[in-house]
């Protein structure tokens, strides 16, 4: 994602977490994002204050890279966060090194409650038992695409739909429009490439922590996605690379994209072409293989105050006035007061359409071991590689074998 860090806000800066002689209490936030979220997030954290005035917040952000960065840092020196954003691909690795507070303790103590979350949101946190995470937003992928160049060329995704059509609709509109592509080239991101997949009754990492695939499989996704690239069908890697951060489809390069379903309020920013959220398509016309992830708050199990930290994290995921000033910034909002208190309009009303549209398609998660980040990183840079034409499919699969197989452990 790559901007620079924008800094501390708002309640100071520096120094550790502690009590005062007043009986003041303060902790320390902290999340990625850009601009636009650090706003609305100082908004709900001065309502926390304002509702537990002994609890001070001091609050940091970053862009996701420099984030975690930073975090690591501080994790390595002993001294992270007390509350911090989190995400699924990230439980086991830091709960692994200790670093994550488990909060079950704090739920049966009454200062943290896991009811009245949406669509089985209150498990996601979970692993092996420990509770290393609660859900501030839901999401899910979504094919965004350009409605009015997909008319043109005659094609309307609809529920049930193969890739064999999608790639075939891709065909028709790089060939309508003027200089646009009928897609991004996204063979690179992991979570699509497991919900293909879970289609096959496979997945991207199994049980018992290892890749779920084969190199014949994945010679085969790349292979195919690849030779489209090659036709002139998918965004070319150069021209893709010459307007990050936009994706291909805010940058008007290409008419579809796949990512995550609350990556329309940013892709509206973005640009004035009027988008829209399609089906995944699919093997056998039903299983699109997809489910619930969510951004989430951690706790840090060297926190002095896990009493305030899960008042906190409480707050943030059932407050109603939270969900109003949040919207859908971070996904879906996870609880049925504050999914009931935001009136979705424009932008944010398109995904809740979407998100009600696939409830009934939507399966358990996929459990990310320890390295999965490092995974998804290589997955995508090396396809990079491939689509650059810098390296073979075959030497491609066996780079990313290799790297994925040590980041793993396996």
């Amino acid at each position: 994602m790559g901007l620079l860090a924008l800094g501390l806000l708002a309640s100071g800066c520096g120094g550790g977490s502690g009590g005062s002689g007043d009986g003041t209490v303060t902790i320390r936030y902290s999340w990625w994002g850009a601009k636009d979220r650090a706003e609305m997030i100082q908004k709900t954290v001065e309502l926390f204050e304002k509702k537990y005035p002994n609890i001070k917040v001091k609050t940091d952000f970053a862009e996701y890279a420099d984030f975690w960065s930073k975090f690591n840092t501080q994790a390595a020196g002993g001294n992270p966060p007390d509350v911090f954003q989190n995400s699924v691909a990230f439980l086991r690795k830091y709960g692994e090194k200790n670093i994550l507070l488990d909060l079950n303790q704090q739920v049966k103590a009454g200062n943290l409650s896991m009811k009245d979350f949406r669509a089985g949101l209150e498990k996601a946190g979970e692993v092996d038992g420990k509770l290393y995470g609660v859900p501030v937003g839901a999401n899910t992928f979504a094919l965004f695409y350009d409605p009015t160049e997909f008319k043109k060329a005659g094609v309307t995704p609809k529920d049930g739909w193969t890739w064999d059509e999608f790639f075939s609709a891709a065909q028709k509109v790089s060939k309508n429009g003027d200089g646009l592509y009928g897609a991004g080239d996204n063979a690179g991101v992991m979570y699509l490439y497991d919900l293909y997949l879970r289609q096959e009754g496979k997945a991207f990492f199994t049980e018992d922590k290892k890749l779920g695939f084969t190199e014949d499989d994945l010679k085969k996704w790349w292979g195919d996605w690849y030779g489209r690239n090659k036709d002139g069908v998918l965004v070319p890697a150069k021209k893709a690379e010459q307007v990050k951060p936009k994706a291909t489809i805010s940058a008007d390069l290409a008419a579809a994209e796949f990512t995550w379903d609350n990556f329309l309020v940013r892709f509206a920013a973005e640009t004035k072409t009027d988008l829209d959220l399609g089906p995944i398509p699919t093997l056998d016309g039903k299983k699109t293989g997809q489910y619930l992830s969510s951004l989430m708050l951690s706790g840090s199990a060297r926190t002095q105050h896990p009493k305030e930290v899960a008042k906190f994290i409480d707050f943030m995921t059932h407050d109603p006035e939270v969900g109003k000033i949040m919207g859908y910034n971070r996904g879906v909002l996870p609880t049925n007061a504050q999914y009931e208190a935001f009136k979705p309009t424009g932008v944010n009303a398109k995904i809740a359409k979407y998100e009600e549209s696939v409830t009934d398609k939507l399966e358990p998660i996929t459990p990310h071991p320890a390295g999965a980040d490092v995974a998804e990183a290589a997955f995508l840079r090396i396809y990079g590689q491939v689509a650059q034409g810098k390296t073979s499919v075959d030497d491609a699969v066996d780079q990313f074998f290799s790297e994925a197989k040590t980041a793993l452990g396996s």
